[in-house]
């Protein structure tokens, strides 16, 4: 029998070695003297102790290894395993990239969706398309560990069908926000994920406790898009609103961020409205909306893109976004707020 061993293990064991390298060690061969005696085995009770505890010591680490993989579950309800924690990591959603930042992660992000575009770093990055038709060839290039991306991307399946891991999250309520913070935590191995989300509600009670008693009751219409797609009061804009005192003529009925007939915020007749720079054309041409109070008054609150990015991201920066809406609201809420009609 021929047994290869490390010289250090040889050294320990007393193994027959140096001049003798590379000959097969001699094991004298003697009848077990009693029945258990480990001799009886052909190997000296010292060496087959050192095996027998080598080989312990191989499947310990062998279990460890599969105790400590990751395991979590997406917001498909996918479940998604890895050895460890992703190294490699392409986002395809900004508010996801900015939260591996948040969480001091950034040097892992390998690339990112064209719209990604915080922290200033990220810029750098290669690009691979948008978030919902994202370009395959270009993140299979990249070799990552995982992708992130939202539930209501169309390339999930097609990036699992090509072995790669695909984490599919997409935060819409202040809820959501918190828990998809402490699910990236745990996938990148970050111990104080719930450190962030403390931070976020800390700033937006600030932000509401700097608001003026009069701005209670304002009611607000805040446009996400020109579609109209507006934000209603289970989003994390209308739950941001709401705490800042408030009053927004999206109703829960209506969903988190709903399609309008532009129809819908005339008869509203909102006191402040709340848009992005992309929506600022042709605002009082909408059909009736040259008689809605907040463009009579000029109580239009226009966010250059890069606040508008702030506003519409439910991620690390949230409160940097109720810090924005309060001092819209200190600059443009009516002292008497109208009474208004619920479409």
């Amino acid at each position: 029998m021929t047994i290869n061993l490390p010289s250090s293990l040889r050294e320990l064991w007393n193994w027959p070695g140096g001049e003798a390298a590379g000959r097969s060690a001699q094991v004298k061969e003697e009848p077990a003297k009693r029945a258990g005696d480990t001799e009886q085995n052909g190997l000296p009770p010292r060496l087959l102790a050192a095996l027998t505890c080598t080989f312990a010591l191989t499947v310990t680490y062998l279990f460890a290894g599969a105790a400590h993989a990751l395991q979590l579950t997406d917001d498909r309800g996918v479940v998604v395993t890895l050895a460890q924690p992703p190294q490699r990591i392409v986002s395809l959603l900004p508010s996801l990239t900015e939260t591996v930042c948040a969480l001091d992660q950034c040097q892992r992000l390998v690339g990112v969706d064209r719209y990604s575009d915080f922290p200033a770093s990220v810029r750098a990055l290669p690009q691979v398309g948008g978030g919902l038709d994202p370009n395959i060839e270009a993140i299979v290039a990249l070799k990552p560990d995982v992708v992130l991306v939202a539930t209501s991307s169309r390339a999930s399946e097609r990036l699992r069908g090509l072995g790669l891991a695909v984490v599919a999250l997409e935060p819409k309520t202040y809820a959501d926000v918190q828990r998809v913070m402490l699910k990236l935590g745990q996938l990148l191995g970050v111990a104080d994920a719930q450190r962030i989300w403390r931070a976020i509600d800390a700033g937006v009670s600030a932000a509401a406790q700097s608001l003026p008693a009069s701005v209670r009751g304002t009611r607000v219409y805040f446009e996400v898009n020109p579609g109209p797609y507006g934000a209603g009061e289970l989003s994390f804009i209308g739950e941001t609103l709401t705490r800042l005192g408030v009053k927004n003529i999206l109703p829960a009925k209506l969903g988190p961020f709903p399609k309008l007939n532009p129809e819908y915020i005339v008869r509203a007749n909102p006191d402040v409205i709340m848009i992005g720079q992309r929506s600022e054309d042709g605002l009082a041409q909408r059909p009736g909306w040259s008689g809605i109070r907040a463009l009579r008054e000029l109580r239009v609150c226009v966010f250059p893109t890069e606040q508008a990015n702030t506003l519409v991201r439910p991620g690390p920066r949230m409160a940097e976004g109720a810090r924005l809406m309060a001092q819209c609201l200190s600059a443009k809420a009516p002292k008497n707020p109208a009474a208004g009609t619920q479409p």
